[in-house]
């Protein structure tokens, strides 16, 4: 054994107790990352959950090991990807939606599972409290539905005589669900009428942008969803081809094209997720841990997509953003 892997075999033989149980095994520990998303769509999520575990002592290859599982924007294959991290014994599993997450939980009840950018677990039935969750669920919550309202504020604000918006929703799912109950009460303080796209498959995207056309709609608003996250590029393409200003919740729809996003900072939370695995690593139990909220939020534009749409982004806002894209 040359000196730096002794080093990480003594320094894990610290922790205790799984990390512990893994030196004298002659392993090390094993994690498990469910994604209902493809590897290059979650990508930055990812390496901001392996750069907290690198502030925390963790690295890969070295001291730990990370098995990658990726649905590739099919929610259907997300168990079977769940049972197979399950067969593998990994010592936790870091999830992000409740598209992994309840099949997770289902797969397993022994195992720690962390949510890095869960919804409400509270309301799903996976935890019992936000401060004490029981079981085996534990992590963050992006569950701040009062930004749905925020998002259509910032519509209005760059379309002054807005008056109706298209919402992109997916009924089938539970976050978009209560986005899209959220949206009711600050739409009619805007005075904005809100048109329902349901949108359950990626089959259905050609005929919501349609339908939105033939109603001469002056913006979209797309709900949090996976099967939206994980087509980002497509729904930017079709909001511009339309001629619609659209926002959504994550940045990287702004890099594929959007025009708007406003969210939380779901990189922040997978490095912060990391915090949990280190816990848990170290003995915790998860459902000791309170699940925590967002804590950053970020402002993205699309300058060249503002300018494509004919648009022109008020200073004051553009002041506000976080990032600007030119």
């Amino acid at each position: 054994m040359d000196r730096r892997s002794f080093i990480y075999a003594a320094v894990g033989s610290l922790m205790a107790p799984v990390a512990a149980r893994a030196q004298q095994a002659g392993t090390v520990p094993l994690i498990g990352v469910l994604s209902p998303f493809t590897a290059s769509d979650a990508a930055r999520w990812h390496e901001a959950l392996r750069q907290g575990l690198r502030e925390l002592g963790w690295i890969e290859g070295k001291n730990i090991s990370i098995e990658y599982r990726y649905a590739e924007g099919h929610a259907d294959r997300v168990p079977a990807l769940a049972a197979e991290l399950v067969r593998h014994k990994v010592d936790v599993i870091v999830t992000s939606t409740p598209t992994d997450t309840l099949p997770a939980k289902e797969a397993t009840r022994t195992i720690p599972i962390v949510m890095a950018s869960g919804t409400d677990p509270v309301h799903l039935g996976i935890a019992g409290s936000f401060a004490r969750p029981g079981g085996n669920v534990t992590g963050l919550a992006q569950i701040v539905t009062e930004l749905a309202g925020k998002r259509l504020e910032l519509l209005k604000e760059i379309v002054p005589n807005l008056s109706q918006v298209a919402v992109m929703w997916n009924p089938g799912g539970r976050g978009s669900t209560n986005n899209w109950r959220e949206l009711q009460l600050p739409a009619k303080t805007l005075g904005l009428h809100l048109r329902s796209l349901e949108t359950r498959s990626l089959s259905d995207f050609d005929r919501a942008f349609a339908e939105a056309t033939r109603a001469h709609v002056g913006a979209l608003a797309i709900m949090p969803d996976p099967l939206f996250a994980g087509n980002l590029r497509q729904i930017a393409d079709l909001a511009l081809k339309s001629h619609m200003p659209a926002v959504f919740h994550l940045r990287e729809f702004v890099d594929f094209g959007g025009l708007i996003a406003y969210g939380p900072d779901r990189t922040d939370m997978f490095r912060r997720a990391a915090a949990y695995v280190d816990k848990i690593l170290k003995g915790a139990k998860p459902g000791d841990l309170p699940i925590e909220r967002p804590t950053k939020f970020e402002l993205v534009i699309n300058l060249k997509t503002a300018k494509a749409l004919g648009i022109t982004i008020p200073q004051s806002l553009l002041l506000r953003a976080d990032e600007v894209i030119q």
